[in-house]
């Protein structure tokens, strides 16, 4: 099975979903531990893969990338007050 760019994104985006406690669709019923330092790492290392990349994928990648940071970004700010509180 070879590994696509969206495919290795997704994988990350779920890691950093999983480190801001947000549970996966299933029988799950209590929430994963929130882990701020690993969720901003995950979220740097998709940052640094968006510069790194930068004319080099194609819109849709482009697209995907941009959405999905956006998305973590606003989560961790989020997760970040509520464990300010």
């Amino acid at each position: 099975m070879t590994i696509s760019f969206t495919t290795f994104v997704l994988s990350l985006s779920t890691a950093a979903l999983q480190h801001l406690g947000v549970t996966a669709t299933g029988d799950r019923k209590e929430r994963p531990e929130v882990n701020l330092e690993a969720a901003q790492q995950t979220i740097d290392i998709l940052e640094m893969l968006e510069e790194k990349t930068k004319n080099n994928l194609s819109d849709e990648e482009s697209k995907l990338l941009s959405t999905l940071l956006y998305d973590l970004r606003m989560r961790f700010v989020e997760a970040s007050r509520e464990a300010g509180s």
